[in-house]
């Protein structure tokens, strides 16, 4: 799979392509059958199948107030979309000249004139060009001037409706199982390994991988939960804390996990939780003792939870 950013970085003699179009956040399991639809499609028509994607999410350029929490950074996002069998994906850099095209100069010179569209794959909210003037009616018009189908849909899959807004708001109340359903896969979230307080090895007798994640990302809510923890090509069980640790009066929101029948260094690395289902909420203990027995039975319920016993 091709990979590119701007329209001008396009390969060389790139050929007719069918295009599905969209910010794809979370790449939840309606758009995955987004994405298959542009792919069958392409196989018809003997042209390549291409995502077009956008970074960073369009509102942070037209309504930085309101930027929703990323779901995917755009690493893991174009990996899952590769993952449905496209032949290229091609990054929009979303700026303030992208969002002030007219709807006609986007069609003519990145849809047509970059990507050689033969047929367009969008969701049927899907708008575009300057102040969102373009709806689907508009590049359905746009289509038969310049010669493309377009193909709309609803973000369906097993005839139910899917959004990443959906996502967002299940990540937020901590029900990582309903978010699993709409995309297909554990919620997960990326990070790096650093250096925390140092009482998981020391005072607790659990030590614990520390994530600093990314301002903007989607974090489930404060609690305990039972997941996996992706470093390099391992997949390892983890018990994974998320909150301000109230035991020890800690102001600072967290991501940790515990790692279950490992050791070792994993300081500095790029990792990935998946969170498969929340144990409990977060608890303020009277002490150091009741707080390890409860870390002994959330780590029983984290095997439980993961099917290892």
């Amino acid at each position: 799979m091709e990979t590119w950013r701007g329209i001008d970085a396009t390969p060389e003699g790139w050929p007719a392509s069918v295009l599905a179009i969209g910010v794809f956040d979370g790449v939840h399991r309606g758009h995955a059958a987004l994405v298959r639809t542009a792919a069958k499609a392409a196989a018809e028509r003997e042209a390549r199948c291409v995502v077009v994607t956008f970074d960073p999410h369009p509102t942070a350029v037209v309504a930085p107030h309101a930027v929703p929490a990323q779901l995917t950074s755009l690493d893991r996002r174009i990996e899952l979309l590769g993952s449905l069998g496209v032949d290229g994906v091609c990054v929009l850099p979303f700026t303030e000249e992208l969002s002030k095209l007219s709807p006609d100069y986007f069609v003519r010179h990145v849809l047509v004139g970059g990507l050689h569209a033969k047929a367009v794959c969008v969701g049927e909210n899907f708008r575009f060009g300057h102040k969102a003037a373009g709806d689907v009616a508009k590049l359905t018009e746009l289509g038969e001037e310049f010669g493309f189908e377009v193909l709309a849909q609803t973000l369906t899959a097993d005839d139910e409706a899917y959004s990443s807004t959906r996502v967002r708001r299940l990540v937020a109340e901590g029900d990582v199982a309903a978010a699993a359903e709409v995309l297909g896969r554990d919620f997960g979230v990326e990070g790096t390994v650093v250096h925390g307080a140092g009482r998981g090895g020391t005072s607790l007798g659990f030590p614990t991988a520390n994530l600093e994640i990314p301002a903007g990302r989607a974090i489930p809510a404060d609690g305990v939960y039972a997941g996996w923890f992706h470093a390099d090509s391992r997949r390892l069980p983890a018990a994974i804390s998320v909150g301000t640790n109230p035991t020890f009066e800690g102001d600072e929101r967290t991501v940790e996990a515990f790692l279950l029948d490992f050791s070792g260094d994993l300081y500095g690395r790029r990792v990935r939780l998946d969170f498969t289902a929340r144990l409990r909420g977060q608890i303020a203990f009277d002490g150091i003792e009741p707080l390890i027995a409860q870390i002994e039975t959330d780590v029983a319920d984290t095997r439980r939870a993961l099917e290892l016993d």
